[in-house]
């Protein structure tokens, strides 16, 4: 079943944006290899932060630079493969979903050795005015979910 859904992911996905990769370490999994959620979701929004910050988009500058600036709606994970202690794994970043003020980021965690889709998961991201009320998504950041090929 998983090789199903992994051949489906490679088929529907759209370019990777940005990605990392890292060596699990304890905190990461347990010895049964079940990833520990509290350790991923901070790893994928600390990717797509990255890819915003190299794209000229800091999240701590939005305001003053744009007079908007970006909050998280929703976040979502499914937890496919195990995923053991010292394995590779490499977390790919995906636009998903482009609405009229948020964007849904699709992230994939990979291990390398095997090249195993392990887990997906998506963050929705919304932009809003100083007061926090939802805003059109601004040029600049379309510009930005477009990637390097435009």
């Amino acid at each position: 079943m998983a090789d199903n859904r992994t051949e489906q992911v490679h088929r529907e996905r759209r370019p990777v944006l940005h990605e990392h990769t890292q060596r699990l370490s304890y905190a990461d999994t347990d010895p049964a290899g079940i990833l520990y959620y509290a350790t991923w979701f901070p790893r994928m929004e600390a990717l797509q932060t990255e890819y915003l910050f190299l794209n000229g988009l800091r999240q701590d500058t939005l305001l003053d630079r744009f007079g908007w600036w970006t909050v998280s709606r929703a976040t979502h994970c499914d937890y496919l493969l195990p995923a053991k202690l010292f394995e590779e794994i490499t977390i790919e970043l995906r636009v998903g979903e482009i609405g009229t003020s948020s964007v849904r980021f699709d992230f994939e965690m990979w291990r390398r050795a095997d090249n195993a889709l392990v887990a997906t998961a998506s963050n929705w991201l919304v932009t809003v005015s100083p007061d926090q009320r939802p805003i059109r998504l601004p040029d600049i950041l379309r510009e930005c979910l477009a990637g390097p090929t435009g």
